[in-house]
């Protein structure tokens, strides 16, 4: 009870930049009680906890922004409303993704090892699908784009059956991102290396990244947060109502917005990252 009630939707919304603490507190606390507790599924069970002290937080701000579709008000008005909750779990990512970096790189080896396997093994799986298949830019472009595609349908399956599901998938992106960049930053460290170095090499792997990172995981959090509106109305027997259309058309728009965010990320990934690094 005391995780969850630290932060309520309305003052989230509010000052959206404090999440980013509150994630960064919530994956880390995960961290330390999967490894005491749960150490043989510890890269499992930290995700999970993240997940549970998030939850309560995510569900009453999928409440509050069906209660503004039912409002009413212009689309235009209803997408700035709907920013504002964006926003603030964009912020509790990063701090989640932040701190699962920050505990791959500062971890004795052999905890790293065992608290990131899931991840690491995710990692290694999808790098040996892309070399392995990916020739031309065209081919790499459509494999990446449908397969954040098929995330975002994950997403919207998980926010409607379960209301702020998605949440599950966007923390597991968050330990899966959080490992990369951790292990980008270690790989290129050497034990004489001073404190520059460590700020260069810690910018570029957070660099690397987050310039199409951060546009995939607000595409998964549109589309979450459309199917979960239209959940919370199922629910509380609003698709009764008249006003249910303009909620529908709403969610509707959210997930065209969805999948052009994604289709930009694509692009990023494929043409600019490569690039830059």
């Amino acid at each position: 009870m005391v995780l969850e009630s630290l932060f309520s939707a309305a003052s989230a919304e509010r000052k959206p930049w404090k999440l980013f603490f509150l994630g960064f507190v919530y994956a880390t606390i995960a961290m330390m009680l999967s490894l005491w507790i749960f150490k043989s599924h510890a890269s499992l069970v930290m995700v999970f906890l993240t997940v549970l002290a998030t939850v309560p937080l995510m569900y009453s701000t999928i409440i509050l922004e069906e209660e503004k579709d039912m409002q009413g008000g212009s689309e235009t008005y209803l997408l700035k409303q709907h920013g504002k909750a964006l926003s603030f779990f964009v912020f509790l990512f990063l701090g989640a993704t932040l701190a699962f970096t920050f505990g791959y790189v500062v971890l004795p080896a052999d905890i790293t090892l065992q608290l990131f396997a899931v991840q690491t093994q995710t990692i290694a799986d999808v790098n040996t699908q892309v070399t392995g298949s990916v020739v031309h830019s065209a081919a790499f472009f459509s494999r990446i784009f449908f397969n954040n595609l098929k995330v975002l349908i994950f997403c919207l399956i998980f926010s409607f059956l379960y209301g702020s599901g998605a949440i599950f998938i966007l923390t597991w992106n968050a330990s899966v991102i959080g490992t990369a960049i951790g292990n980008f930053i270690r790989s290129n460290i050497t034990a004489d290396s001073g404190i520059f170095h460590y700020f260069e090499i810690s910018s570029l792997g957070l660099l690397r990244y987050f310039i199409h990172g951060i546009p995939e995981i607000l595409a998964y959090f549109v589309g979450g947060l459309a199917a979960g509106i239209i959940s919370i109305g199922v629910i509380r027997h609003d698709f009764i109502s008249k006003r249910f259309n303009a909620v529908i058309v709403d969610a509707s728009d959210l997930i065209v917005l969805a999948i052009a965010i994604l289709f930009v990320a694509a692009l990023i990934e494929v043409f600019i990252t490569p690039v830059l690094f």
